[in-house]
C-alpha cells in the first residue's frame, strides 16, 4: 500500500493559466475496437489503483460512460477521497462545433460521465462538420466553415457556468491560436497536439510558452498501432541506444523527453504492466548529451488531417489545416 501511495505522489502537477492544477501525465481512453463498458471501466479502476489521476476522453471516443462508471466505482471503493482527486478532460467533436451546440454537447458528456463538471473541455479540432453527418465517415460536402469566434464564446459560457473548470483546444496551429487569442476573453489553458521525439513541434511549443498555453501531447509514441501511425519512435536507433544505456524502456525515454520539454503526455496503454511503467518517468532524467541526440531524430507528422480537406471546403489542402 505504501508503495502505491508513493507512486501516486510521483506524478507532479502543472498549474494552468486558469489557476487550476493538472497532473502532468494523463491516461488516454480512446480504443479501437472499443471494449465493452464493464471491461473498460475495470481497466480505468485499475489505472486509478496504480496512481493515474488524469483521464483524457472525448465524445468521439464513446468512452465517457465507462469512465463515469470507473469514477463511481473508485469513490465507492475509497480509492479516491472525492471527485476533486481526479482531473477529467473531454472534448467537443466537430459535428457539435457549432456555437449553439457547444453547451448541449458538454451537458451530454457530463451526463455520460455522471459528473457535475469536467476539469478541462477542449475543442477537438478547428473543424466544423454538419451536425447530422456521421462523426467520422462524413462526406466532403459536410465540411463547413469553422466559426472560431462563436464556438469559443460558447466554450467561455461553459467555463462561466462552472461546467468546465478550464477550457482549451486541440490540434490548433500557431496561426489558429493567434486568431483565437485575438478575440478570446478567456484564453485557452491547453493545446493538445500530436507530439513525440519524431514530431517535436518546436515552433508551436515556443508559441504556446510565450502565450501561457500549456501543451499536452497525444500520440507520445507515434501511435505505432494505429493505421496512420508509424514506428518512427519505437524503432528509433537513437532512442533504442539511450534506453539500453539507461536501463529504461524505449517508451519511458520518449515520455521522459516529453516531460522534460514542459509538456504533459497523454499515454495510452490498457496493459497493466505498461500502465505502471508509464508512471515511472519522474525520478530520473536525461543528460544534455542524450537530449542533444534526441533533437537530431528525423521529423515527420503522423496524423495528416486529410479527412478534413475538401476542394470546396474551408481547408483545400493539408497545408491550410496546419498553416
Amino acid at each position: 500500500m505504501e508503495n502505491q501511495e508513493e507512486e501516486k505522489k510521483m506524478v507532479p502537477e502543472v498549474v494552468l493559466s486558469s489557476g487550476h492544477r493538472m497532473p502532468a501525465l494523463g491516461l488516454g481512453t480512446a480504443a479501437l475496437p472499443l471494449p465493452p463498458n464493464q471491461l473498460l471501466s475495470s481497466i480505468f479502476v485499475d489505472a486509478i489503483k496504480l496512481g493515474y489521476r488524469h483521464f483524457d476522453t472525448a465524445s468521439l471516443y464513446q468512452t465517457e460512460e465507462a469512465l463515469g462508471l470507473a469514477i463511481a466505482e473508485a469513490l465507492k471503493q475509497g480509492l479516491i477521497a472525492g471527485r476533486d482527486d481526479l482531473f477529467i478532460t473531454t472534448k467537443l467533436w466537430c459535428t457539435d462545433a457549432h456555437p449553439n451546440l457547444v453547451l448541449p454537447a458538454l451537458k451530454a458528456s457530463l451526463q455520460k460521465l455522471g459528473l457535475d463538471y469536467v476539469d478541462l473541455y477542449l475543442v477537438h479540432w478547428p473543424v466544423r462538420v454538419k451536425h447530422e453527418a456521421h462523426p467520422i465517415h462524413f462526406a466532403k460536402e459536410d465540411l463547413l466553415l469553422f466559426d472560431m469566434k462563436g464556438t469559443w464564446e460558447a466554450m467561455e459560457e461553459c467555463h462561466s457556468l462552472d461546467l468546465a473548470k478550464s477550457i482549451g483546444v486541440s490540434n490548433f496551429s500557431c496561426k489558429k491560436l493567434s486568431d483565437l487569442l485575438g478575440h478570446a476573453s478567456v484564453p485557452p489553458a491547453v493545446n493538445q497536439v500530436e507530439m513525440n521525439p519524431a514530431w517535436q513541434q518546436n515552433e508551436l511549443r515556443e508559441f504556446c510558452k510565450e502565450n501561457g498555453i500549456h501543451v499536452c501531447a497525444w500520440s507520445p509514441l507515434a501511435a505505432n498501432g494505429a493505421s496512420w501511425g508509424s514506428l518512427a519512435v519505437m524503432e528509433s536507433p537513437i532512442l533504442k541506444d539511450i534506453a539500453m544505456a539507461k536501463g529504461k524502456s524505449l517508451a519511458q525515454i520518449s515520455l521522459r523527453w516529453i516531460h522534460e520539454q514542459g509538456v504533459s503526455p497523454i499515454v495510452k496503454s490498457f496493459d497493466k504492466e505498461r500502465m505502471k511503467e508509464n508512471l515511472q518517468i519522474f525520478d530520473w532524467e536525461l543528460s544534455g548529451e542524450e537530449l542533444d541526440k534526441i533533437s537530431r531524430i528525423p521529423q515527420r507528422r503522423g496524423f495528416s488531417g486529410e479527412m478534413f480537406v475538401s476542394p470546396n471546403g474551408p481547408y483545400k489542402s493539408i497545408e491550410e489545416i496546419w498553416d
